[in-house]
Protein backbone atom coordinates (compact mmCIF):
# COMPACT_ATOMS: atom_id res chain seq x y z
CA UNK A 1 0.00 0.00 0.00
CA UNK A 2 1.44 3.56 -0.91
CA UNK A 3 2.11 5.93 2.12
CA UNK A 4 0.38 8.83 0.30
CA UNK A 5 -2.69 6.74 -0.74
CA UNK A 6 -5.40 9.25 0.89
CA UNK A 7 -3.82 12.39 -0.17
CA UNK A 8 -5.17 12.88 -3.56
CA UNK A 9 -3.40 15.72 -5.25
CA UNK A 10 -5.40 17.87 -8.30
CA UNK A 11 -2.68 19.40 -10.70
CA UNK A 12 -3.99 22.44 -12.34
CA UNK A 13 -1.97 22.27 -15.87
CA UNK A 14 0.67 19.18 -17.17
CA UNK A 15 3.57 20.83 -19.46
CA UNK A 16 6.73 20.20 -19.08
CA UNK A 17 7.55 21.78 -15.49
CA UNK A 18 3.63 20.51 -14.20
CA UNK A 19 4.65 16.76 -15.53
CA UNK A 20 7.56 17.17 -13.50
CA UNK A 21 5.79 17.60 -10.29
CA UNK A 22 3.43 15.00 -11.04
CA UNK A 23 6.46 12.59 -11.65
CA UNK A 24 7.92 13.12 -7.95
CA UNK A 25 5.20 12.96 -6.35
CA UNK A 26 3.48 9.65 -8.21
CA UNK A 27 6.95 8.26 -7.53
CA UNK A 28 6.38 8.64 -4.19
CA UNK A 29 2.63 7.47 -3.89
CA UNK A 30 0.91 10.21 -4.17
CA UNK A 31 -2.24 10.07 -6.02
CA UNK A 32 -2.37 12.77 -9.02
CA UNK A 33 -4.97 13.59 -11.00
CA UNK A 34 -4.39 16.55 -14.05
CA UNK A 35 -7.08 19.09 -15.11
CA UNK A 36 -5.74 20.29 -18.77
CA UNK A 37 -7.48 22.73 -21.26
CA UNK A 38 -8.98 21.11 -24.45
CA UNK A 39 -5.90 22.29 -26.59
CA UNK A 40 -2.99 22.92 -24.31
CA UNK A 41 -0.40 24.73 -25.81
CA UNK A 42 2.73 22.08 -25.05
CA UNK A 43 6.10 22.54 -26.90
CA UNK A 44 7.76 19.64 -24.87
CA UNK A 45 5.16 17.25 -25.51
CA UNK A 46 6.90 14.23 -25.46
CA UNK A 47 8.06 14.70 -21.46
CA UNK A 48 4.08 16.61 -21.43
CA UNK A 49 1.60 14.53 -19.57
CA UNK A 50 -0.53 17.29 -20.87
CA UNK A 51 -0.23 15.55 -24.65
CA UNK A 52 -2.37 12.77 -23.48
CA UNK A 53 -5.37 15.40 -24.38
CA UNK A 54 -4.21 14.40 -27.67
CA UNK A 55 -2.44 11.65 -27.87
CA UNK A 56 -5.35 9.42 -25.17
CA UNK A 57 -1.93 8.15 -23.71
CA UNK A 58 1.51 9.33 -22.64
CA UNK A 59 4.42 7.97 -20.75
CA UNK A 60 7.12 10.13 -19.44
CA UNK A 61 9.51 7.47 -17.69
CA UNK A 62 7.61 4.85 -17.10
CA UNK A 63 4.88 6.47 -15.83
CA UNK A 64 1.88 6.53 -17.61
CA UNK A 65 -0.78 9.51 -18.25
CA UNK A 66 -3.97 9.23 -19.79
CA UNK A 67 -6.86 10.84 -20.83
CA UNK A 68 -10.55 10.36 -19.39
CA UNK A 69 -14.18 11.39 -20.31
CA UNK A 70 -15.17 11.88 -17.30
CA UNK A 71 -14.10 11.93 -13.43
CA UNK A 72 -16.49 8.72 -12.57
CA UNK A 73 -13.21 6.83 -14.07
CA UNK A 74 -10.32 8.58 -12.17
CA UNK A 75 -10.46 6.28 -8.94
CA UNK A 76 -10.18 2.83 -11.30
CA UNK A 77 -7.14 4.67 -13.00
CA UNK A 78 -5.60 5.70 -9.92
CA UNK A 79 -6.07 2.08 -8.42
CA UNK A 80 -4.18 0.92 -11.89
CA UNK A 81 -1.20 2.95 -10.94
CA UNK A 82 -1.83 5.28 -13.98
CA UNK A 83 -2.18 9.67 -14.02
CA UNK A 84 -5.92 10.22 -14.74
CA UNK A 85 -5.98 13.66 -17.41
CA UNK A 86 -9.40 15.47 -17.70
CA UNK A 87 -10.29 17.87 -19.90
CA UNK A 88 -10.86 20.48 -16.92
CA UNK A 89 -10.28 24.20 -17.27
CA UNK A 90 -12.17 25.39 -15.04
CA UNK A 91 -11.04 22.30 -12.66
CA UNK A 92 -14.54 21.92 -11.45
CA UNK A 93 -13.53 18.58 -10.78
CA UNK A 94 -11.89 19.84 -7.50
CA UNK A 95 -15.75 20.06 -6.42
CA UNK A 96 -16.37 16.18 -6.30
CA UNK A 97 -12.66 14.74 -5.88
CA UNK A 98 -12.17 17.13 -3.33
CA UNK A 99 -8.11 16.76 -3.00
CA UNK A 100 -5.92 17.37 -0.12
CA UNK A 101 -3.66 19.25 -2.23
CA UNK A 102 -4.26 21.73 -5.36
CA UNK A 103 -1.27 22.58 -7.39
CA UNK A 104 -1.35 25.36 -10.06
CA UNK A 105 1.22 24.61 -12.75
CA UNK A 106 -0.42 26.32 -15.45
CA UNK A 107 2.46 29.11 -15.42
CA UNK A 108 0.57 31.67 -16.56
CA UNK A 109 2.84 34.55 -15.05
CA UNK A 110 -0.22 35.28 -13.14
CA UNK A 111 -2.93 34.05 -11.18
CA UNK A 112 -5.95 32.69 -13.18
CA UNK A 113 -8.58 31.88 -10.81
CA UNK A 114 -6.81 29.53 -8.09
CA UNK A 115 -7.71 30.94 -4.45
CA UNK A 116 -6.40 29.47 -1.06
CA UNK A 117 -9.47 27.92 -0.06
CA UNK A 118 -9.44 25.77 -3.16
CA UNK A 119 -7.88 22.66 -0.95
CA UNK A 120 -6.30 22.28 2.81
CA UNK A 121 -2.81 23.14 1.12
CA UNK A 122 -3.16 25.18 -1.82
CA UNK A 123 1.08 25.75 -3.99
CA UNK A 124 1.95 27.24 -6.98
CA UNK A 125 4.51 27.37 -9.37
CA UNK A 126 6.13 30.73 -10.39
CA UNK A 127 5.12 34.18 -10.08
CA UNK A 128 1.43 35.32 -10.33
CA UNK A 129 1.18 34.33 -6.44
CA UNK A 130 1.21 35.92 -3.02
CA UNK A 131 1.28 32.85 -0.13
CA UNK A 132 -0.84 33.75 2.37
CA UNK A 133 -3.24 35.32 0.01
CA UNK A 134 -4.16 33.29 -2.75
CA UNK A 135 -1.86 29.86 -1.95
CA UNK A 136 0.05 28.95 0.96
CA UNK A 137 3.57 28.63 -0.61
CA UNK A 138 5.07 29.41 -4.31
CA UNK A 139 8.17 27.27 -5.68
CA UNK A 140 10.80 29.57 -7.56
CA UNK A 141 10.79 28.39 -11.47
CA UNK A 142 13.67 31.03 -12.25
CA UNK A 143 16.84 29.37 -13.17
CA UNK A 144 19.47 30.32 -10.87
CA UNK A 145 20.59 29.76 -7.36
CA UNK A 146 16.92 29.00 -6.00
CA UNK A 147 15.30 27.20 -8.84
CA UNK A 148 13.03 24.86 -6.71
CA UNK A 149 12.99 27.07 -3.46
CA UNK A 150 10.08 26.70 -1.25
CA UNK A 151 8.87 30.28 -0.66
CA UNK A 152 6.63 31.05 2.66
CA UNK A 153 6.42 34.54 2.82
CA UNK A 154 7.21 35.84 -0.34
CA UNK A 155 6.21 35.55 -4.11
CA UNK A 156 8.41 33.98 -6.87
CA UNK A 157 11.07 35.70 -9.07
CA UNK A 158 8.74 38.15 -11.59
CA UNK A 159 8.87 36.43 -15.24
CA UNK A 160 12.65 38.01 -16.86
CA UNK A 161 10.90 36.92 -20.32
CA UNK A 162 14.36 35.50 -20.99
CA UNK A 163 14.88 32.29 -21.83
CA UNK A 164 17.28 30.35 -19.64
CA UNK A 165 20.48 29.53 -21.17
CA UNK A 166 21.31 25.88 -22.36
CA UNK A 167 24.73 25.29 -24.25
CA UNK A 168 25.02 29.03 -24.94
CA UNK A 169 21.92 29.78 -26.10
CA UNK A 170 19.10 31.77 -24.74
CA UNK A 171 16.51 33.56 -26.46
CA UNK A 172 17.59 32.41 -29.67
CA UNK A 173 16.80 28.59 -29.21
CA UNK A 174 12.80 29.54 -29.01
CA UNK A 175 10.93 28.79 -32.12
CA UNK A 176 8.05 31.46 -32.38
CA UNK A 177 5.18 31.82 -34.99
CA UNK A 178 5.58 34.20 -37.64
CA UNK A 179 1.99 34.82 -38.37
CA UNK A 180 -1.57 33.77 -37.19
CA UNK A 181 -2.42 30.04 -38.34
CA UNK A 182 -2.19 26.54 -38.17
CA UNK A 183 0.76 24.60 -37.76
CA UNK A 184 2.21 21.77 -39.78
CA UNK A 185 5.29 20.46 -38.62
CA UNK A 186 8.44 19.32 -41.01
CA UNK A 187 10.51 17.46 -38.51
CA UNK A 188 10.05 15.24 -35.77
CA UNK A 189 11.47 15.70 -31.96
CA UNK A 190 14.63 13.73 -31.67
CA UNK A 191 16.00 15.10 -35.43
CA UNK A 192 18.80 16.90 -35.78
CA UNK A 193 18.67 20.18 -37.46
CA UNK A 194 21.06 22.51 -39.52
CA UNK A 195 20.98 26.62 -39.67
CA UNK A 196 18.27 27.05 -42.28
CA UNK A 197 16.29 23.59 -41.79
CA UNK A 198 12.42 24.67 -42.58
CA UNK A 199 11.13 22.49 -39.11
CA UNK A 200 7.26 23.53 -39.82
CA UNK A 201 5.00 26.07 -41.29
CA UNK A 202 2.47 27.90 -40.08
CA UNK A 203 0.02 28.20 -42.57
CA UNK A 204 2.29 29.00 -46.05
CA UNK A 205 5.04 30.72 -44.00
CA UNK A 206 8.12 29.01 -42.80
CA UNK A 207 9.46 28.06 -39.42
CA UNK A 208 13.59 28.02 -39.86
CA UNK A 209 16.50 26.66 -37.49
CA UNK A 210 17.95 28.91 -36.05
CA UNK A 211 21.30 27.24 -35.84
CA UNK A 212 22.51 23.93 -35.59
CA UNK A 213 21.42 21.25 -33.20
CA UNK A 214 18.38 18.96 -32.26
CA UNK A 215 14.97 19.95 -31.88
CA UNK A 216 13.47 19.30 -28.79
CA UNK A 217 10.10 20.30 -28.74
CA UNK A 218 7.54 20.99 -31.07
CA UNK A 219 3.57 21.58 -30.66
CA UNK A 220 1.54 19.18 -32.17
CA UNK A 221 0.53 19.51 -35.70
CA UNK A 222 -2.70 21.26 -36.53
CA UNK A 223 -2.63 23.31 -33.48
CA UNK A 224 -4.02 27.27 -34.26
CA UNK A 225 -1.26 29.65 -33.19
CA UNK A 226 -0.78 33.86 -33.09
CA UNK A 227 2.35 35.47 -34.05
CA UNK A 228 5.07 35.45 -31.79
CA UNK A 229 3.44 32.31 -29.60
CA UNK A 230 6.60 30.01 -28.59
CA UNK A 231 5.98 26.75 -30.53
CA UNK A 232 9.34 25.05 -30.19
CA UNK A 233 12.56 24.61 -28.71
CA UNK A 234 16.05 23.83 -30.66
CA UNK A 235 18.93 22.35 -27.88
CA UNK A 236 22.43 23.21 -29.27
CA UNK A 237 23.50 19.52 -27.61
CA UNK A 238 23.38 16.77 -29.80
CA UNK A 239 22.10 14.44 -26.70
CA UNK A 240 19.09 13.11 -28.10
CA UNK A 241 17.75 11.57 -24.82
CA UNK A 242 17.50 14.81 -23.23
CA UNK A 243 14.44 15.23 -25.55
CA UNK A 244 12.84 12.23 -24.39
CA UNK A 245 13.69 12.64 -20.56
CA UNK A 246 12.64 15.04 -17.91
CA UNK A 247 14.60 18.35 -17.81
CA UNK A 248 16.67 19.15 -14.74
CA UNK A 249 14.49 22.32 -13.88
CA UNK A 250 11.21 20.25 -13.78
CA UNK A 251 12.50 17.77 -11.44
CA UNK A 252 14.20 20.48 -9.44
CA UNK A 253 10.78 22.19 -9.18
CA UNK A 254 9.52 18.92 -8.33
CA UNK A 255 11.51 18.65 -5.64
CA UNK A 256 10.25 21.99 -4.29
CA UNK A 257 7.23 21.15 -4.59
CA UNK A 258 7.37 17.89 -2.91
CA UNK A 259 9.37 19.67 0.05
CA UNK A 260 6.30 22.14 0.40
CA UNK A 261 3.66 19.45 0.62
CA UNK A 262 5.46 17.18 3.00
CA UNK A 263 6.78 20.26 5.23
CA UNK A 264 3.03 20.90 5.43
CA UNK A 265 1.58 17.75 6.31
CA UNK A 266 3.89 17.19 9.00
CA UNK A 267 3.48 20.56 10.90
CA UNK A 268 -0.14 19.54 10.32
CA UNK A 269 0.24 16.59 11.56
CA UNK A 270 2.12 18.46 14.84
CA UNK A 271 -1.09 21.06 14.83
CA UNK A 272 -3.68 17.97 15.28
CA UNK A 273 -1.23 16.27 17.76
CA UNK A 274 -1.17 19.20 19.88
CA UNK A 275 -4.14 19.77 19.99
CA UNK A 276 -6.74 18.63 23.27
CA UNK A 277 -8.88 15.87 22.77
CA UNK A 278 -12.64 17.06 23.51
CA UNK A 279 -14.30 14.71 25.73
CA UNK A 280 -16.79 12.51 24.32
Amino acid sequence: MALFTDNLVLLKGAGDLGTGVAWRLHRVGFPVVIAELAQPLVVRRTVSFASAIYEREITVEDITARRVESVDRVERLLKDGIIPVLVDPETRAREILKPLILIDAIMAKRNTGTRIADAPFVLALGPGFTPNVDCHAVIETQRGHNLGRVWWNRAAEPNSSVPGEIGGKSAERILRAPCDGEVKSKMEIGDSVALGDVIALVNDTEVIAPFDGMLRGLVHDGLVVQAGMKIGDIDPRANRENCFTISDKSLAIGGGALEAILSWMRRDYRRRVREPRRSV
